[in-house]
This record gives structure tokens, sequence and C-alpha cells, in this order.
């Protein structure tokens, strides 16, 4: 049965300091979401994409990916919405009919162009859990910081020092990655449930897995990887191309 890939790549990038959506920032010659594109082609584990572009450039990237050799598989791109989940919406209904030999689905992937270097080792792990019986997959990567939970600081304090209610354990803490794996009839389902939320940015999700945790259905987690650190601001471009640099 086929696996599916729901690129986002609508984001704007603002923290970037750059003048254009962040999937089409560069990172050594080639957009973020190419490189995003390259690696869950070269897992080997995904038939089809469908990539969600920023308003107004979806004929842009559907020519940068048709025109890349390492992008070998079908790809369909269309516009994203307002919010992440609105824009995930947008994927799944695209990719209904996108799959291999017209057979939906059964593992649909939701990664972020904005963790480019995911490996494809790292695909190939999330998909295996989820075809292991395992409907919600997510990585994660233990937590190395010490975490504390504060209260709001009092208003007559002056400094804004919050008080520390909690050392929280960070022992059972992961912090969440993508790409994130599921049951194909599990995710849409958790969208339809959630469809309420999508175009308030204020309430909509930004993990997938949420939306199945709010189904009440478990969600799992595999080891992550730290090649799939998310980019957000300018350090973060320069540490993604000192890893690039590092993996040749």
């Amino acid at each position: 049965m086929p696996t599916l890939a729901v690129l986002t790549a609508a984001g704007s990038g603002t923290r970037l300091g750059l003048d254009l959506p962040k999937a089409l920032v560069e990172l050594d010659g080639l957009p973020l979401v190419a490189h995003a594109a390259r690696r869950l082609c070269a897992s080997g584990v995904v038939d089809a994409l469908v990539v969600t572009a920023p308003p107004g450039l979806r004929d842009h990237v559907a020519t940068l990916l048709a025109d890349d050799p390492a992008v070998d598989r079908p790809v369909r791109v269309v516009e994203g919405a307002g919010t992440r989940q609105a824009s995930v919406a947008a994927g799944l209904r695209a990719g209904r009919d996108l799959s291999e030999g017209d057979v939906p689905a059964d593992v649909v992937l939701v990664h972020d162009a904005a963790r480019p270097l995911a490996p494809p080792s790292l695909v190939r792990r999330v998909v295996a859990a989820v075809r292991a019986g395992h409907g919600a997959v997510v990585p994660g990567l233990p937590v190395t910081d010490t975490i504390k939970r504060v209260a709001p600081a009092g208003a007559e304090d002056a400094s804004g020092a919050e008080p520390v209610v909690e050392t929280v354990d960070r022992r059972a803490l992961r912090a969440v990655q993508t790409p994130q794996g599921f049951e194909g009839e599990l995710l849409a389902r958790a969208h339809a449930a959630a469809a309420h939320r999508a175009d308030d940015e204020s309430v909509a999700a930004t993990d997938d897995a949420g939306l199945v945790e709010a189904l009440g259905v478990p969600v799992h987690v595999v080891p992550g990887d730290a090649a799939a650190a998310k980019i957000t601001t300018a350090h973060d471009l320069r540490v993604a191309a000192l890893t690039l640099r590092e993996d040749r």
C-alpha cells in the first residue's frame, strides 16, 4: 500500500529576516523545500508527495521540483492556507487521488520544509513504526536542558522576573520533530474533527499528532535525529549549512 508525504512549505519565514518565503530560502544553493523533498524521495518508502506552496507561488514551486532529477516521485503542488493546520488539510485533500494506482495512501507523513535535512533513515524509521501497527508516530529527541515551570510575574515586580513553580523531570520529555507518520484514515479523521479550528491562527494546531491526541488515540515516539533541526532564524540557517559540510 502506498505512502503519501505532505510537505508543508507555505510559511512566511519572517524571522529569517529575508524577503522571500522560508521554503524558497537557499541552503548551499538549493531551496529548503527541494532539500526536504529530495530526502523524502531518497528514503525509498515514499510513493508520492503533495507540497503546500506559499500563496501565489504554486507554479514556481511546481516547476522547481519538476526540474529536480532527485525528486523522482509524483508531486502535486497546491497553494497553502492561512494556518499550518489548514495547509495540511489542503494537502490531504489533494493527495487522495495521487497515490500509486489510484489506491488511497494507507500511511501519510506530514513533514515541514523548515526541517530540510531530516535524513532518509529517519523517514524510514517513522514509516516502519506506523506499519508495525502504531497509528500515530512522531520522532523526538530527549530534552537535555533543565526545564522549569513558572508562574506569571507579579504586577508589582518591575523586573518581570517569573517565580519558579517546579523543576520538571526532563527524563520523560521529548522535543518533537517531523516527519510525523499516521495511518491515513486516522489522520483524515483527526483533521475532520478539528476543522472548525483550522482557519483561526490562535487555536489552529501546529502539530498533527496533537489532533490525533484530541481524539483519544495514542501517539508513539521513535528516536529523532539532530539533523532534522528546524530552521527558524538566520543562525539556524548557518548551523544547517555547517551540518551539510560535515556530512560530505
